[in-house]
């Protein structure tokens, strides 16, 4: 029994050779970081809409979207942005260097999308 057993995972059976699942799998791309497709810290931090048009071509099927920057978004722009103030209100929390920092990202994007 322990013979059959050893020659199952030794002799390149369903265990060995080829690649895992999470291997196989397409990994997202990003679109390149330059001024077209992300906005510069000082401009709020986050991607454009050009940056965000790449994205989707490179990724069918992502429902990615800009930032809400309307003074009184209405039903669900109002519930992703309250979304996003709540998640990025706990990285202030995990950095606290970057929360004191006014001319962090992170500061100056939840400055953009007015949390």
């Amino acid at each position: 029994m322990f013979r059959r057993y050893a020659e199952e995972f030794s002799g390149g059976g369903a265990v060995t050779g080829g690649r895992s699942k999470a291997a196989k799998r397409k990994r997202d791309t990003m679109p390149k970081r330059n001024k077209k497709n992300f906005r510069p810290t000082k401009e709020g931090a986050g991607m454009t809409e050009a940056g965000v048009k790449a994205y989707r071509k490179a990724n069918p099927g992502s429902k990615l979207q800009t930032a809400v920057t309307e003074d009184k978004p209405t039903g669900k722009r109002a519930k992703r942005r309250k979304s996003f103030c709540a998640r990025s209100a706990g990285q202030m929390k995990k950095f606290p260097k970057a929360a004191k920092d006014p001319n962090s990202r992170l500061r100056q994007a939840r400055r953009r999308w007015k949390c």
